[in-house]
């Protein structure tokens, strides 16, 4: 979780290295270890580094081979082993633990503009090959890092830190009113390549850009690809097959000897604690994993419980953070945080940031367990017509019968009654369209055409045959803001959050095997935990909370005041606002919107360097132990 920027003038003025340096300290929370510059002439490079393993303890960024080639990185670079041997197949040696950056450059020397084909892993970095002239950078798959460009006449400035570009003096605070509109309909920015600021885009998941005296060239690499279903012959290979996966897949993210957590009473985040145990205790006694999980009594049906029950099977220690009492911060309209883009809900900023503070403590590595919710999505109805197009008639006989055998229940049977309420249930959970827009940006912005064709966007996205929503569900603005929920832009603290459950080895694997009988219930992941996690945990069907904390936290203490920073008024007339919660979740979610966008409109001004200095010192003087 390195800070990186980067000035090029296009047009060979040379760059200010005072401006450079002065964004480069900035990102002094991305990275407090180190942080260097490299000038030369019109193109200049900076970095700030979070030691976060042993081989990156010598790491040195921006980093060259020769002199010619520059490269500044945020990454983790995965399958080191194999990417390593097809470059020595073409010629390119790379010495026993070579940093990620170093990777990346020989990768990049190998084979030029199509180097991220080869690369798996999290990244985000940016390449001047001066030979050439051009900057070439790139985002990895899922987006898990983020980057941020704004180009300004022949100037581009770019870096994973979206306030760090506001530093620049040509940047100007001007708003993307198109990403506005989304956050209040959607609550999220529906479009990947543009942020909330007019002068700053970003570059989408899975794209690489490139820039050069012929322009700016922006191409996508990568696309999630549609497998065809895998079958095995015994039924202990798909469990084999998935626990190597994920060994691999955490075994990747450790790097460290110790890390945190977040970890729930479910299946998913004790499924990586556990694999993060046997692999960290196989290499050293000196070692620890340590659990920080958040309860809403009343509302997480007793998490508490589970939580403990594995750490104490793992022999970890737990940390509770109880929410029960206090859903919402009651002055959290008065607080002060700042956060780069708008947020859903704010209504917890502070409290969150003392969490995090308390992670950082600990660790500076954080893992989280979300995806197999989506890749591990049951959708027998599709599967079972797949295979009767297909004639596949003894197949389905087949993963029916071990469908039975395993589940005790014929696919279809017990499914009815739960299609049936659902059917019944979708107008409930069907947010209106807000009546609170000014009439004059809901016009000029088209937002009911908006609305309605948003409708739409889901029949347009790529169809998987036999996995048709899973699929599509990698393919939403979710997975991105997740993400960037979890990092240090938003968290105000040096831990990087790795993220094993989407390595894209392991995503591939669970969106090709057979759902009947493997995705009922994930059975696939249960039967690999066998052993290894309680058996009631196990037994255990998920447990999603049973309501929204902030709108039961609202229903309990109010909302508190409303008092609208003059910005609000171009988006809404907030004399239609309501002020009251209300007893309709969904019509509440809605409705908060307004008073999130208010909220970071009052805390979005630009913070000059000394200051966001001084806020970090005194809001986050916790070191972490190395």
């Amino acid at each position: 979780m390195s800070g990186i920027v980067g000035l090029v003038n296009l047009a060979g003025a040379p760059v200010d290295r005072a401006i450079l340096a002065q964004m480069t300290s900035f990102m002094t929370f991305r990275g407090p270890d180190a942080q260097e510059i490299w000038v030369g002439g019109n193109v200049g490079f900076g970095h700030t580094l979070l030691r976060t393993t042993d081989e990156r303890q010598c790491a040195r960024q921006p980093f060259t081979l020769d002199g010619h080639i520059w490269i500044t990185a945020d990454a983790r670079v995965d399958a080191q082993s194999n990417l390593i041997a097809k470059l020595a197949a073409r010629g390119e040696y790379v010495e026993h633990g070579a940093s990620d950056a170093e990777l990346l450059l020989r990768a990049y020397r190998t084979w030029g503009e199509d180097c991220v084909e080869h690369l798996l892993g999290d990244f985000a970095f940016a390449v001047w090959d001066g030979p050439r002239g051009r900057l070439f950078c790139a985002r990895d798959q899922l987006g898990v890092k983020p980057f941020f460009y704004s180009h300004l006449g022949q100037t581009v400035i770019f870096s994973n830190t979206l306030d760090c570009i506001r530093q620049h003096p040509s940047v100007s605070d001007k708003l993307n009113d198109l990403a506005i509109a989304d956050f209040l309909l959607f609550n999220l920015n529906q479009d990947s390549a543009t942020t909330s600021f007019a002068d700053i885009q970003r570059i989408p998941p899975a794209h690489r850009a490139t820039w050069s005296a012929g322009g700016q060239r922006v191409s996508r690499y990568w696309t999630l690809p549609i497998d065809e279903p895998i079958y095995y012959k015994r039924a202990d290979d798909y469990t084999d097959r998935f626990k190597e996966l994920l060994d691999m897949a955490v075994d990747d993210r450790l790097r460290t000897n110790k890390i945190a957590i977040f970890m729930s009473g479910g299946l998913d985040s004790p499924a990586l604690a556990a694999t993060a145990c046997k692999i960290l205790r196989s290499r050293s006694p000196d070692t620890e994993v340590r659990a920080f999980t958040t309860l809403i009594d009343g509302l997480d049906q007793g998490e508490r419980y589970y939580a403990g029950l594995v750490a104490e099977r793992l022999e970890i220690p737990i940390h509770f953070r109880d929410r029960s009492e206090r859903m919402i911060d009651p002055d959290w309209d008065k607080t002060v945080v700042h956060t780069p883009e708008p947020v859903g809900d704010p209504t917890n900023l502070a409290e969150d940031r003392k969490e995090w503070r308390s992670v950082a403590g600990h660790s500076r590595v954080l893992f989280y367990g979300e995806g197999p919710d989506n890749s591990l999505l049951y959708e027998w109805k599709p599967y079972i017509l797949y295979l009767v197009r297909k004639r596949k008639f003894a197949r389905l006989a087949a993963d029916i019968g071990a469908h039975m055998i395993r589940h005790r229940r014929v696919p279809l049977l017990p499914t009815i009654p739960r299609m049936v309420k659902n059917w019944a249930d979708q107008d409930r959970w069907r947010a209106p369209f807000p009546y609170w827009f000014n009439q004059s940006f809901e016009s000029r912005m088209r937002l009911r055409e908006r609305w309605e064709e948003r409708e739409n966007i889901r029949a347009r996205l790529p169809l998987h045959p036999v996995r048709p929503d899973a699929y599509r569900s990698f393919h939403t603005p979710l997975w991105e803001a997740l993400f960037r929920r979890m990092d240090a832009q938003e968290t105000a603290a040096p831990v990087e959050t790795r993220h094993p459950f989407v390595d894209l080895r392991l995503l591939r694997y669970m969106l090709a095997i057979p759902a009947i009988p493997w995705c009922r219930v994930k059975y696939v992941e249960r039967r690999a935990m066998r052993g290894v996690l309680p058996a009631s945990v196990l037994r255990r069907s998920k447990a999603p909370l049973t309501g929204d904390p902030t709108w039961e936290g609202a229903r309990r203490q109010g909302l508190g005041s409303f008092s609208p920073v003059r910005t609000l008024a171009e988006y809404v007339n907030f004399d239609h606002v309501p002020t009251e919660v209300g007893s309709n979740m969904v019509l509440f979610q809605v409705n908060f919107r307004p008073l999130a966008l208010n909220y970071w409109l009052q805390n979005s001004r630009r913070r000059p360097l000394k200051l966001v200095q001084e806020e970090l010192r005194n809001e986050f003087d916790t070191k972490c132990r190395w």
